[in-house]
């Protein structure tokens, strides 16, 4: 019987997504819950797993097509195994009946004893001369970014300066480049971890290469909302610092037993959440949007915490924050994060939020002009914490300081409130009896 693999169905803002990599080819045999390929949409990326055992007999859409939600992709025959399913070629059938018993049979236990490889993977280890065996695989099957993690490893990858045989042949006019079928070779291009397979246009002039990558369909989305929110919103930014060194204390008191206790790290990420939550319980429009000439209100705090990911900056929602202990915002932080690296975000985990934090700070950002992320009205940038000489009571001493930088919708929220807002934060940071007070 054969059996329709379907595109899932698609949150109701998204329109179409883009096929990744296919893991199963034509004639691969397949359990029932194995992933098939991936679907990238502006938000997330989906997996779509195989709902029976059989083997794979027919591949509708290739990797990089555009798909809609519903959208038949590929057909599982549930009756058929890879031997029925095999190539039908009468020449080669004979050929391989006439191999020796014995190396036959030594295939097939060279065959089991590989873990199921891509038709990726498979070039990529050709290309390179890898033993698959050498590979160290993050999960129980080697992907395309594992060989190239090997090989980052192993040895640098050439870029694509031409080689010394290939030196006298003339280099591609800019107007016509020819596709690389092996985008993964440049150095350019060695931290992509994005496995659509899409063609990327390279030129060389001399030792002056180019290369050309389409963006992915997060990445354009995100582009695309980010150069809207500039457009359609006045955004304005307030600054203000803030003195660490009051939670850096409790963190360093209490870690230990908080662990112990909870089973997750004590990071800073919660006292900003709580804080965030308090002040904008102070400042309502803080946490309002804009609905046509109206003012929306919002009665909850589903506060936004930016993560980077391998794919694009994504915004996971901690629902009703104001309900939640220090440790439950920390563990569920902590599982975007690693959700976001994995590429397992779903569209429930991006959809709403009345504010959002971002810390650039980890990367060593000291200062920034954070965009908001409409429909919301403001968004709070963390950054870095360095020593800096503060004058406290007519003395001069070293503190852990923090620039704090709140951007915001203009139109509904004036600067006095903004102001008052990053005030309130600092004054709960310096002061964390605050929190504890709902002060």
């Amino acid at each position: 019987m054969l059996v329709d693999i379907k595109v899932p169905v698609l949150a109701e803002s998204v329109a179409e997504a883009t096929l990744m990599t296919w893991q199963k080819r034509t004639g691969d045999s397949v359990k029932r819950g194995d992933n098939l390929i991936d679907i990238e949409t502006d938000k997330v990326t989906l997996e779509v797993s195989a709902l029976n055992d059989g083997v794979i007999s027919e591949i509708l859409k290739e990797d990089g097509e555009i798909v809609q939600s519903d959208e038949v992709i590929a057909r599982i025959d549930t009756e058929a195994t890879a031997e029925t399913a095999a190539p039908e070629n009468p020449e080669a059938a004979p050929e391989q009946q006439s191999l020796p018993e014995m190396d036959t049979k030594a295939e097939e236990i060279a065959e089991q004893d590989l873990p199921k490889l891509s038709p990726a993977v498979r070039n990529l280890l050709e290309e390179h001369q890898l033993d698959a065996g050498e590979i160290i695989a993050k999960s129980d099957r080697i992907t395309k970014e594992d060989v190239l993690r090997h090989i980052e490893g192993k040895a640098p990858i050439q870029a694509t300066a031409p080689s010394e045989d290939k030196a006298a042949e003339p280099a591609p006019p800019a107007s016509a480049p020819e596709p690389s079928p092996a985008p993964a070779k440049t150095e350019s291009n060695k931290n992509l971890t994005e496995s659509v397979a899409v063609p990327v246009l390279t030129s060389s002039t001399g030792n002056r290469p180019e290369e050309k990558v389409p963006m992915t369909r997060l990445r354009k989305r995100a582009a695309e909302r980010l150069l809207n929110a500039q457009h359609e919103n006045a955004i304005l930014t307030t600054f203000n610092e803030v003195n660490m060194q009051p939670v850096m204390d409790i963190r360093s008191k209490y870690k230990d037993e908080f662990e112990k206790t909870h089973g997750i790290k004590l990071g800073f990420m919660s006292f900003f959440t709580r804080a965030a939550v308090e002040a904008l319980k102070k400042f309502p429009v803080i946490n309002a949007s804009v609905d046509g000439d109206n003012i929306l209100y919002h009665g909850y705090f589903d506060i936004g915490i930016a993560v980077s990911s391998p794919r694009g900056l994504v915004v996971p929602i901690v629902r009703n924050a104001d309900m939640l202990p220090l440790a439950e915002i920390e563990a569920q932080i902590r599982s975007y994060g690693e959700k976001a690296r994995d590429g397992k975000l779903t569209i429930d985990d991006l959809t709403g939020g009345t504010f959002t934090i971002t810390n650039g700070g980890v990367f060593g950002s000291l200062l920034s002009t954070p965009i908001i992320n409409p429909p919301q009205s403001a968004i709070l940038g963390m950054h870095a914490i360095n020593q800096r000489p503060m004058a406290e009571n007519g003395e001069v001493v070293i503190r852990p300081m923090m620039y704090l930088a709140l951007s915001y919708d203009h139109r509904i929220i004036d600067g006095r409130e903004a102001v008052q807002f990053l005030v309130s934060i600092k004054q709960q940071l310096e002061d964390p009896s605050r929190l504890l007070l709902q002060l």
